[in-house]
């Protein structure tokens, strides 16, 4: 890819220049290709000498002597003083832009490759920063196909590429690793890393605007999952008051998207709505295909709360024809137990059943745990309803187990509650009891968690 540094035995982290004895065979190699005596490279400010030293490593050249030899060779600084031309990282950055592009557009496995291709090159070329994003886009790629633990790996070798930069810009890694925790229904060591970093960037005055909108808007979720509400809405006040300092429109989105779970727990229905639309404008524009998806997805769960089941029908399929296109296989089953939600909540309750049990295969406590209790519950509820009230009660039992892993508070309770009417409805009082104070147990009062003290709050 024209750089004349490979093989030069250079260490892997990214640095002005390469060691003195590296430059040195550098210079002596670019030197004959050019057909010039040390005297000719040397003349008129430096000396033959001079020369011979250099390219036997024994002196460290100065900038000015790295400007002088690298235009008598025909090449830039940059490219004497680490095997590195301007060209190929220009080359490497655009071929990171298509990477991206084809991750927008919902093909996270063409993506993958082009990412794995972009970081063996940038690792050879001891390029951190770039190895680092490529890393960050395999783990979105790990994200999207459902491939949890792969992406995980990602993150984690992204943030110690990063060790040594501040901390706003190991932000993305950080908020990766969290979202694949969350996903796999770690729901409380999600909040944990986040929490930790906001709090971190908040107290040593790192108030970067992009980095604390992205962890805001990525903690929201987990927040909501685990029952605090409060915190879900501060997070949100938080998001939206950071949002115009920031200038990328795709985390901008992303922000409007998550706000917007926060406005539905409020009742606040309209507002929901036309959050979501600004963050479908907003990714139709920037022709992001995976979060324009879970925009569908997250609008057609709008439309089911206020009961316009029709549209929400539509929503949700839409949402999942554009992910199963994208091959999102962990999203896609996740939107298929919210429609399966809504084909029972339509009177079409053997279809649901069916569509439950085809993506249940797809869902466990390592990956999906919330939806695939979603998707017990309905289950159980689909077979209570066929008065089959032992197969409810395993249903309602192995959501239970996923829920009390991923410590869902809200989600519980009102699993206690359906789990405690069926014992007691076949006689079961004292059985019933337990289920009832199970659930009594995990329902706190609004916002309240045992999470510990809240992350320090940026300066707004």
């Amino acid at each position: 890819m024209g750089s004349v540094g490979t093989g030069d035995g250079r260490g892997g982290g990214a640095r002005e220049r390469d060691a003195p004895d590296v430059i040195g065979r550098r210079v002596q190699r670019l030197r004959g290709r050019r057909g010039l005596t040390q005297r000719q490279l040397a003349e008129p400010t430096y000396t033959p000498a001079y020369i011979s030293t250099l390219e036997a490593g024994r002196v460290r050249p100065s900038d000015a002597a790295l400007r002088h030899i690298a235009e008598r060779l025909g090449v830039t600084v940059e490219e004497l003083a680490t095997g590195r031309s301007a060209r190929l990282v220009t080359d490497l950055r655009l071929r990171l832009t298509e990477a991206q592009r084809t991750l927008a557009g919902g093909d996270a496995e063409p993506a993958a490759g082009q990412y794995a291709a972009l970081l063996e090159e940038a690792e050879a070329q001891g390029l951190d920063e770039m190895a680092a994003e490529a890393l960050l886009g395999l783990g979105e790629c790990g994200i999207d196909t459902g491939d949890l633990a792969a992406a995980r790996g990602f993150f984690e070798r992204a943030e110690a590429r990063l060790a040594d930069a501040p901390l706003p810009a190991r932000a993305p890694a950080v908020r990766g690793r969290a979202v694949t925790h969350y996903l796999a229904g770690e729901l409380r060591y999600a909040v944990y890393l986040l929490e930790s970093t906001l709090d971190e960037l908040n107290r040593a005055g790192l108030h970067d605007p992009d980095a604390l909108l992205l962890l805001y808007a990525s903690v929201i979720g987990p927040y909501m999952d685990l029952g605090a509400q409060a915190r879900a809405a501060q997070a949100a006040e938080f998001a939206l008051a950071l949002a115009p300092r920031v200038e990328d429109p795709a985390l901008v989105a992303r922000m409007h998207r998550s706000v917007a779970r926060t406005l539905l727990a409020e009742g606040r229905l309209a507002e929901a709505d036309a959050s979501l639309g600004k963050a479908a404008e907003l990714y139709r524009q920037l022709q992001i295909r995976t979060e324009l998806a879970n925009c569908h997805w997250m609008r057609g769960y709008v439309y089911a709360q206020n009961g316009r089941l029709e549209q929400a029908e539509a929503e949700l399929r839409e949402a999942q024809a554009m992910l199963t296109a994208g091959r999102a296989g962990l999203y896609s089953s996740q939107v298929a137990v919210e429609l399966a939600d809504v084909l029972h909540r339509r009177g079409r309750s053997q279809e649901a059943a069916a569509l439950l049990r085809d993506v249940l295969g797809d869902l466990s406590s390592e990956r999906g745990a919330v939806h695939a209790a979603a998707a017990h519950r309905l289950l159980g509820i689909i077979a209570e309803d066929g008065r089959d009230t032992e197969a409810a009660e395993e249903h309602y039992v192995r959501a239970l187990s996923l829920l009390e892993r991923a410590g869902a508070a809200g989600d519980l309770a009102d699993l206690c509650r359906l789990l405690g009417d069926l014992l007691r409805r076949t006689g079961r009082v004292e059985a019933a009891l337990d289920a009832y104070r199970t659930g009594l147990g995990h329902r706190t009062a609004p916002g309240t968690t045992t999470l510990g003290p809240a992350p320090a709050h940026p300066p707004l």
